[in-house]
């Protein structure tokens, strides 16, 4: 991604975590979800969507199902406000999810990768220092 692009889509990502996008359920505030989260089960992507960590009930799987497709909702109507991709304000959103919502104990995934509990500052993908 380029910078300039990132920084559009940086200023989606502030829009949508302070603003609609990223309502109390779509922050996964919810019982089901957030019982989930603080048992390392459910966790925060740099993609901008909730992910499943281990095994869950099928209430559990669906309502981050109805979470993501709430934020894919959102990042798509922002993206074609500010002329990029969904993916991009997608990306942003994860990097301000991480950098900022993600508790301590909480699980999260940079990427493909293994997922972590966080346990100090989460080590951010490179993208992420561009968009700031």
């Amino acid at each position: 991604m380029t910078r300039k692009i990132l920084m559009i889509a940086a200023g989606a990502a502030v829009a949508l975590v302070s603003g609609f996008a990223l309502t109390a359920p779509a922050r996964a505030q919810s019982g089901t979800v957030a019982a989930a989260m603080a048992a390392g089960t459910v966790g925060e992507q740099a993609d901008g969507y909730l992910g499943i960590v281990g095994s869950v009930g099928a209430d559990v799987r669906a309502e981050v199902e109805s979470i993501n497709i709430k934020r894919r909702a959102a990042y798509t109507q922002l993206a074609g406000q500010r002329g990029v991709t969904v993916q991009d304000v997608a990306a942003a959103t994860g990097c301000q999810t991480l950098s900022s919502r993600v508790k301590p104990g909480q699980a999260y995934r940079i990427g493909s990768g293994a997922w972590q509990t966080k346990s100090g500052a989460i080590a951010l993908p490179a993208y992420c220092a561009t968009a700031g």
